[in-house]
């Protein structure tokens, strides 16, 4: 009876392996036949890039798609996101595949056809807009892997939520009102993981600098949690010829700066887990000979813990709240000032079950551990509530040099679009095996 027990459950086991074989063979002769549509529908949205929650072309553009697909639709999520809704033909969990919309207020320089020729006031300036960090290829990728995913509907072991969501960015503090957030924050906010209720959460990023052909991943933080803030210097202003008149901000905002250099350098753990504090702006007075009555500096934090990210906060208020004091100046702080996005944890025991189908799906050469990195990613609020992987897909040409690729947020910024394919396989395979998994594995 043990015998033909354990003969039974090989029988079983070799049949589910052979139906995973199956679904990634048609996933991928799929993934092959759409490739020149998925770059198509990337240059378009590259040619007509939109900031967050302004999405409003794009969003258009995905939800056609997806009910021309039948798949269920809702829009206007988030301000601008689309969400689909897939039933499979089979009972099953609920996994969602996402990817985010916005462009960023940056000038192309890049010489292609479809370059970006959308201008826009931005902070009270002109500037152009661009896809600078591949959010085009984002959107192109998951309708891709949304109408391969369609034609196997029948086969699926549960159901699939494509989320396209806008303003990963974040938008100007001024855009938010009625206490809303931005970007995945609002999404889930608004009940994006919920009816039917998410089980599991896969996201990629596209990387200039990461060869074409290749995914890399990290279990634990991926990338760092993020906090904004905003320093107001307060002095008395004085005409530049007699400083001793004054109390100066310049100054004492100057030494602000020098002092917060101490606070990774010597009050971090830094053999446990790197941050950054920088700050990219500092905005006083107006004219050579006058002491203004104040500046003002922005600023960022990256840290990988909550331990870390607190013991950071409070150190920068201390130093700057001191360093004022002995100036006769004073402080206002903000922190975070406009956003805050935590760790991007990729949930470690989900990265082990899923790493055999992304080898199987790039080939095991071609999947690689990556190092944390101390960019942000607000996929983290999605994978504060289920368990989540976020993956890193290459955009390098093959052959090309990683340290001279252009980076992502500037003008040059470049994708080699040959990787689209494995995006949208990648996706596909996560999603049908992770239902296809037996309970409690």
């Amino acid at each position: 009876m043990k015998k033909l027990f354990l003969l039974s459950f090989s029988l079983i086991s070799l049949s589910a392996l052979a139906q995973t074989d199956a679904s990634k063979t048609l996933v991928a002769k799929k993934a092959d036949a759409i490739e020149a549509k998925v770059i198509a529908w990337r240059r378009d949205f590259h040619e007509h890039p939109e900031l967050g929650n302004h999405e409003v072309r794009s969003a258009e553009i995905i939800a056609k798609h997806l009910q021309s697909l039948g798949i269920e639709v809702k829009t206007g999520v988030a301000t601008t996101g689309v969400v689909g809704i897939l039933k499979g033909g089979k009972p099953g969990p609920v996994v969602a595949l996402r990817a985010d919309m916005d462009a960023l207020p940056v000038t192309e320089r890049v010489k292609l056809p479809f370059a970006s020729k959308v201008k826009t006031m931005y902070n009270g300036a002109e500037t152009g807009v661009m896809h600078a960090c591949g959010h085009d290829s984002h959107m192109a990728i998951l309708m891709g892997a949304a109408e391969v995913l369609a034609v196997m509907k029948n086969d699926l072991h549960g159901t699939v939520k494509f989320i396209f969501q806008p303003s990963e960015e974040g938008v100007l503090p001024a855009e938010l009102k009625d206490g809303k957030k931005s970007g995945a924050e609002q999404m889930v906010a608004e009940g994006v993981l919920e009816n039917p209720k998410v089980d599991a959460v896969f996201g990629l990023l596209i990387q200039s600098y990461q060869p074409a052909g290749t995914i890399t991943y990290r279990p634990g933080g991926d990338m760092a949690a993020v906090n904004d803030m905003q320093i107001i210097v307060k002095g008395r202003s004085a005409h530049g010829a007699y400083p001793w008149s004054s109390v100066d901000p310049v100054v004492t905002a100057a030494q602000i700066v020098n002092n917060l250099q101490t606070v990774v350098s010597r009050n971090l753990h830094i053999t446990d887990n790197p941050a950054v504090v920088t700050i990219g702006a500092i905005n006083g007075g107006n004219r050579s000979n006058i002491i203004p009555e104040a500046v003002t500096m922005l600023g960022t934090i990256r840290t990988f813990s909550p331990g870390d990210e607190k013991m950071i906060i409070e150190r920068i208020k201390t130093i700057a709240t001191k360093t004022a004091e002995a100036n006769g100046a004073t402080v206002e702080i903000k922190i975070p000032y406009s956003s805050h996005y935590p760790v991007t944890y990729n949930n470690p025991e989900l990265v082990a079950k899923m790493l055999p189908t992304l080898e199987a799906t790039a080939g095991k050469s071609n999947v690689l551990l990556r190092n944390a990195e101390t960019g942000a990613e607000d996929f983290s609020f999605y994978e504060e509530k289920v368990p989540g992987i976020f993956l890193h897909l290459g955009g390098l040409p093959k052959g090309s040099d990683p340290t001279k690729a252009p980076a992502h947020h500037t003008p040059d910024f470049f994708i080699d679009e040959s990787g689209f394919t494995l995006g949208v396989k990648a996706l596909c395979n996560l999603a049908i095996d992770y239902m296809n998994m037996p309970k409690g594995k």
